[in-house]
């Protein structure tokens, strides 16, 4: 610890030592932090009310408001004092003199800190400058902050103090509340946005027997009356796809994952997906409909289709591109048109002068098509900015789409990049089956030959495909990623109110 640092924690423990004087104090005069106080109205919505009347008239009104909030600002002028309190909505200044409230309660009111939460009743008015004011005929505290807010000039310089007390950040940070409001309000829209289509919203296990719907390293836990190994959901994808067996032809599920792997400004181990799935459909229908959602997400949680992230545009009111994988690698990297990409040979020379080890699991045992999807993520996957459906995958990557009926090895499958990162991934769903169950087993090959995230056989959603389910295409959308993208975040600890941190010393 630097003499600063020390200087600065000494500083903090003195202030929260004479807060909890003043705290000890309160307690003698009376109840501290009482509970009968209801506000009846908010800063913001009187802000927005009277922002164009003008003082005359509103003293003339004589509108009597009852307010809660926190102090975050206090000017004591001997007998007149300022605060300026903030709620969900914004902040209003409270006036306080004693002709108003009393000499006792200005006075007492004279020793309350900034970070107290303090409520008023009174008359709405505007100062000579035209601020907005509650003059106060009761003032009283509410609840007491032992600890002192950081300074309203810096904040929270501490990026990880501002992930690790977000409670503070959201005080202190008007921009990190702004970004929280419009990712509910994004979430909002895209709940809006199935419901009208008709897609039904489910509930799906996060205790899974068996990981599954996607390829990814779990967590592990034990049920004790069971007395049986568990994990967590890496995605609900087999579950949806039960209840499309079930007879539901259009369910979708914003939904909690979890996945035992690295933590990145693009990964947290615990993140939001929303999955969704419609019988009589194809993954081409599936494109067009995850374009539009995303389209309209933007739209509501933004007021535009053009974005711009981190000082870029991004238009999502155009018509999204396809490519194939081979397609995007001749685009971006056109070094490789007319060159070998269907070559084994050739594929792992490339890969290796750009450091990737195919002689391990994964690659060790992989196919032209795995080959050329981990050139692509080389050499031209972060090349996509506008959004970018990358098409027609391998069926050894993707282990639960159904196969091409006109090309061999080839999957109906997309994923959807924008801004050099995956957002979505879907496909026409695989509904044989034996061929599933063929797919598992070689999944299994795979996770028995060192692929960690290689999948796991499960019989019971075999027993469910044999029952029979219809055509039908379900896609994936990262929340984060997408919350990401609406509200400009450079990092997805932006967008989490709670971001994994490691544990503090």
């Amino acid at each position: 610890m630097t003499d600063h640092t020390a200087d600065i924690t000494l500083d903090e423990n003195t202030l929260i030592a004479q807060r909890r004087e003043k705290l000890a104090h309160w307690r003698t005069a009376g109840i501290a932090y009482p509970n009968d106080f209801v506000p009846e109205h908010r800063a913001g919505a009187l802000q927005s009310e009277f922002e164009s009347t003008d003082k005359p008239e509103l003293e003339e009104k004589n509108i009597e408001v009852t307010i809660a909030g926190r102090m975050m600002l206090k000017r004591a002028m001997g007998k007149a004092s300022f605060a300026t309190v903030q709620d969900t909505s914004g902040q209003i200044q409270f006036y306080i003199n004693d002709q108003g409230v009393g000499e006792e309660a200005h006075e007492a009111f004279k020793h309350w800190d900034m970070g107290d939460i303090i409520a008023a009743r009174g008359v709405l008015f505007k100062t000579n400058k035209g601020e907005l004011s509650v003059r106060c005929a009761e003032l009283r505290l509410i609840s007491k902050s032992l600890r002192p807010l950081p300074d309203k000039f810096h904040g929270l310089a501490d990026q990880e103090t501002k992930y690790r007390q977000r409670y503070v950040d959201l005080i202190v940070t008007p921009e990190t509340r702004a970004t929280f409001v419009k990712r509910n309000k994004a979430l909002n829209a895209m709940r809006d946005f199935m419901n009208t289509n008709a897609f039904m919203e489910v509930e799906t296990p996060m205790l899974h027997p068996i990981p599954g719907g996607a390829s990814a390293k779990p967590f592990k836990t034990h049920h004790n009356a069971l007395d049986m190994e568990m994990f967590l959901r890496i995605a609900p994808e087999l579950y949806l796809k039960r209840l499309i067996v079930g007879g539901f032809e259009r369910v979708f599920e914003i939904n909690r994952s979890f996945r035992n792997e690295g933590v990145s400004v693009r990964h947290n181990p615990e993140f939001t997906m929303m999955e969704f799935y419609a019988a009589y459909t194809d993954y081409q229908w599936m494109m067009d409909y995850t374009e539009s959602i995303i389209r309209h997400v933007a739209q509501v949680a933004t007021g535009s289709a053009v974005l711009t992230y981190q000082g870029r545009e991004i238009d999502l009111s155009a018509k999204f591109d396809r490519l194939t994988i081979v397609g995007a690698i001749e685009k971006y990297a056109p070094q490789y048109i007319g060159t070998a990409t269907h070559d084994d040979v050739f594929l792992r020379a490339e890969l290796k002068k750009k450091g990737v080890d195919t002689t391990q699991a994964p690659l060790k045992t992989a196919g032209i098509g795995a080959l050329q999807l981990a050139l692509f993520e080389e050499v031209a996957e972060h090349l996509l900015w506008n959004p970018t459906f990358i098409i027609d995958y391998p069926i050894e990557v993707s282990p639960l789409a159904r196969a091409s009926d006109t090309r061999e090895g080839i999957t109906e499958r997309f994923e959807l990049f924008m801004t050099g990162r995956e957002f979505a991934n879907g496909f026409s769903e695989l509904n044989d089956p034996e061929d599933q169950a063929a797919r598992f087993m070689a999944q299994v090959a795979n996770k028995d030959a060192g692929d960690d995230e290689a999948m796991y056989y499960d019989a019971d959603y075999i027993r469910a495909l044999e029952y029979g389910m219809p055509p039908t295409s379900g896609c994936g959308i990262g929340i984060d990623r997408l919350m990401m993208l609406v509200t400009d975040s450079p990092n997805i600890r932006d967008v989490l109110l709670f971001p994994h941190l490691r544990k503090e010393d």
